[in-house]
């Protein structure tokens, strides 16, 4: 998004013609900017906190060369979201769905499996078990290194 787009938002949301609103939206950015800048927070409710950070000055790294480097001491600033602007964020759509979250499952048993590695072993019989059985388990073209 550039600051053309908010311009024209602001202009059709508020039947304003877009230099009103050009200067409206040039406003608050600068209060904005101004604000941080002294070093105080800027709350907009549903929206976010906008707070300066400082950076200390640091030993870095060249990436080309590897040389050491100092790094200057800098300001920047932080959005810290508010709850409404995360919410709405993370919605979950009828388009877009994540895949599920994975449940850990206990065996049934899980008392007196023995603990180490994985569930005491049987994740190793069961893929064992084709071998086992006189059969090669499908590998996808690849022999695992366990197989003779």
């Amino acid at each position: 998004m550039n600051k053309s787009q908010p311009i024209d938002h602001v202009a059709s949301a508020a039947s304003l013609d877009k230099e009103l609103s050009a200067v409206a939206v040039d406003a608050v950015l600068d209060g904005i900017v101004a604000t941080v800048k002294s070093g105080d927070k800027v709350s907009l409710p549903g929206f976010g906190v906008f707070s300066s950070t400082s950076r200390v000055a640091r030993q870095g790294r060249n990436p080309q060369t590897g040389a050491p480097m100092k790094i200057a001491a800098s300001e920047g600033v932080r959005l810290a979201p508010g709850s409404p602007f995360k919410a709405t964020l993370n919605a979950q759509s009828g388009a877009k769905k994540s895949a599920p979250a994975k449940a850990a499952k206990a065996p049934a048993n899980a008392a007196t499996t023995p603990q180490g590695h994985g569930q005491g072993g049987q994740d190793r019989e069961e893929a064992l078990a084709p071998w086992l059985a006189g059969q090669r388990p499908p590998t996808k073209g690849r022999t695992p290194l366990w197989l003779p």
